[in-house]
C-alpha cells in the first residue's frame, strides 16, 4: 500500500475513533441510595480528541496540496497532535469535585458516596490518537516519495510549444 493511501486510512480511522470518543461514556457517576447513574460523555469531559481529530484530519488534507518541506512539518504537526489525543485520553479522569461541578447531584452534600466507573471513550480516543501519529510519523518519513498534487497537469519543459500545438491539433492532452 503506498504512504499516501495509508495515511489516508489512519487519518480516516482517526476521525472515526476519535469522533466516538466524543459521544461515547467517559465516565459513569452512581451517587448511590438509589439515585439514577449519572454518565457523561466524551464531549462533556474534555473536548480536546474531537479537536485534534478534526486538526489532524484538516492537515492531511493540506499535505495533498503541498511541496515536500511543508508536507514535513505538517506531518510532525499531525504526529504532535496525535500524541496530544493519546495523553488526554491516559490523563483526563474527572475526580469527584470535577463531576459535582458538571452536576451538581453528585456534590458530597447530596450524595453519601459517588462511585465511577470508566466508560470505553477513553479507549477509543487511546486508539484514535495512535491512529493519528502513525499518520503523522509516515508522512514524515515518507513526505518525499509523495507525488506533487499538480504533476499531472504541467507541461514538459521539454516540449516546444509549437509541439504541443501540433499536439492539440491531433487530438491528444499535451498535459498528459
Amino acid at each position: 500500500m503506498k504512504p499516501q493511501r495509508l495515511v489516508d486510512l489512519l487519518a480516516l480511522v482517526a476521525l472515526v475513533l476519535l469522533g466516538l470518543s466524543g459521544y461515547l461514556t467517559w465516565v459513569s457517576a452512581d451517587p448511590g441510595n438509589g439515585r439514577v447513574a449519572i454518565t457523561f460523555n466524551g464531549y462533556t469531559i474534555t473536548k480536546a480528541p474531537v479537536t485534534f481529530a478534526l486538526a489532524g484530519v484538516v492537515a492531511i488534507v493540506v499535505t495533498k496540496l503541498a511541496g515536500t518541506a511543508l508536507r514535513r512539518v505538517l506531518g510532525g504537526l499531525v504526529a504532535l497532535l496525535g500524541a496530544g489525543a493519546v495523553v488526554v485520553a491516559l490523563t483526563v479522569r474527572p475526580g469527584g469535585p470535577e463531576l459535582s461541578r458538571l452536576r451538581p447531584a453528585l456534590s458530597d452534600v447530596v450524595a453519601d458516596q459517588v462511585t465511577q466507573t470508566l466508560g470505553p471513550a477513553p479507549w477509543f480516543a487511546l486508539a484514535g490518537g495512535l491512529a493519528l501519529a502513525g499518520a503523522g510519523l509516515i508522512t514524515l518519513l515518507t513526505a518525499r516519495h509523495w507525488r506533487r498534487a499538480t504533476a499531472r497537469y504541467e507541461r514538459d519543459p521539454a516540449a516546444a510549444p509549437a509541439d504541443q500545438w501540433k499536439a492539440i491539433d491531433a487530438g491528444e492532452d499535451p498535459t498528459l
